[in-house]
């Protein structure tokens, strides 16, 4: 089969005949192939075993036709090495049980070192680019400094981040050395990714919505540049056409001023703002990924094909356009529904670019 470069070409801003397609969690619970996997074995046990992580990554290649693959693994698979107990509990997700809640807390976190601590994810890496060598790019990613902060500090999943919160506001240096240190453990984390041969890096920052844009200013916004400024040089170094960071800010629509100025190539969306807005908004320097609603998986064909289609007329023939859903396709979503999409994707981002 030939080579499809369609997401390396658009994350550069490149013409493409068609727009390409890729999920967030697009390897995992919505597949039983992905199910049967699982029942067999732990989540970070597949995250740690490079040939179960390399197993479950090829699977919506070959059984849904996205047009790039993105590793199986876990933003949180660096804090072991930072000192941090992490365990993802049945029907609870991760936790971790010392979490990060006082200055002395801060001063003794570590960073990482991404070969001691991570190499199994380095090595799926590396085996994965031989297995896609004849098929689809490979997106390697991680945590954006904020949102491994609230982890850290939460203990846990939350919606009302209190602690995290607290903590950045009462104690600012400690806030800063604690963002520094999880920067310089995604830089290093993010950089081996990209030495082991991912040829494009998805950072998300997926609690960053709940961030007010004074916080995200003062607080955030200079911990993610230096991050993506890293990642993005480290890349050109390692490649000479440079390896594409899309940078998720999710739930951030209502400052895309401000995210924007974090970098990155390619800015993520979700689906809380309309493509035409996101159009106007996000400058052209940048691709754009996004951002169908997850839950239009669960609409009738003929309306999934509506939303499909609105999308991609309001992106028209604007370079750069990476179509995905607006946050990770949910755990009960028929993958028929998902092949139905990319289909829809495909022949309707070909016409809209005949009739131009």
């Amino acid at each position: 089969m030939a080579y499809n470069d369609l997401f390396l070409r658009a994350a550069r801003r490149e013409a493409t005949e068609s727009t390409p397609v890729w999920m967030m969690r697009q390897a995992g619970r919505y597949m039983q192939e992905y199910r049967d996997i699982r029942a067999k074995y732990g989540f970070l046990e597949m995250c740690r075993t490079p040939e179960l992580a390399v197993e479950v990554t090829l699977q919506p290649v070959d059984l849904i036709g996205v047009d790039a693959a993105i590793l199986f693994s876990d933003i949180l698979v660096p804090f072991p090495g930072m000192g941090l107990d992490l365990e993802f509990a049945a029907g609870e997700g991760p936790v971790i049980h010392n979490p990060v809640r006082t200055v002395e807390d801060v001063h003794r976190l570590r960073v990482a070192d991404p070969i001691e601590d991570t190499g199994y994810v380095m090595e799926a890496i590396r085996i994965l680019r031989g297995e896609l060598e004849n098929k689809v790019p490979l997106i390697g990613f991680g945590g954006a400094p904020f949102t491994l902060a609230s982890y850290m500090i939460e203990g846990h999943g939350t919606r009302d981040y209190e602690y995290t919160k607290a903590l950045m506001w009462s104690e600012p240096k400690a806030w800063d050395e604690l963002m520094t240190k999880i920067g310089d453990t995604v830089i290093a984390y993010l950089s081996a990714q990209i030495d082991a041969g991912a040829q494009a890096i998805q950072v998300f920052d997926s609690w960053i919505g709940y961030v007010a844009p004074r916080d995200y200013e003062r607080y955030v916004l200079p911990h993610s540049k230096r991050v993506i400024d890293a990642l993005t040089a480290h890349g050109r170094k390692v490649v000479a056409e440079g390896v594409p960071i899309i940078h998720f800010p999710n739930g951030a629509t209502s400052m895309l001023d401000l995210t924007q100025q974090a970098g990155g190539d390619v800015i993520g969306i979700d689906w809380r703002i309309d493509m035409a807005r996101a159009v106007q908004v996000i400058d052209e320097r940048f691709a754009i990924q996004g951002n169908i609603d997850p839950v239009a998986l669960f609409a009738p064909e003929d309306e999934l094909e509506h939303m499909v289609v609105e999308i991609l007329e309001a992106v028209g023939t604007r370079p750069g356009h990476i179509f995905n859903l607006g946050h990770g396709i949910h755990k009960t979503s028929d993958p028929d529904k998902a092949r139905a999409m990319i289909r829809f994707v495909h022949e309707h981002s070909a016409r809209i670019r005949g009739e131009a």
